[in-house]
């Protein structure tokens, strides 16, 4: 998984929160269930970390590396 700039499409679920609109295409949500985007502040390595219930195979994803300071992290 990974976060990215878009518009939405007819397969996106959108939610909105606090002002930000959310875009999750509907085929990963049905294989992820719930996804919960936090800020980790941890001085260089800060970012955003992306989970849910249901981990995806095939290992990690998320911008807690840092890919996320140009505005998109995918």
């Amino acid at each position: 998984m990974g976060l990215a700039l878009d518009e939405p499409k007819d397969t996106d679920d959108v939610t909105e929160q606090d002002g930000l609109k959310f875009l999750v295409d509907k085929d990963l949500v049905a294989q992820t269930g719930e996804i919960t985007v936090d800020f980790v502040d941890a001085g260089p390595r800060s970012g955003f970390a992306i989970s849910s219930k249901i981990p995806l195979s095939g290992g990690g994803g998320g911008c807690a590396s840092g890919g996320c300071s140009g505005g998109s992290c995918g």
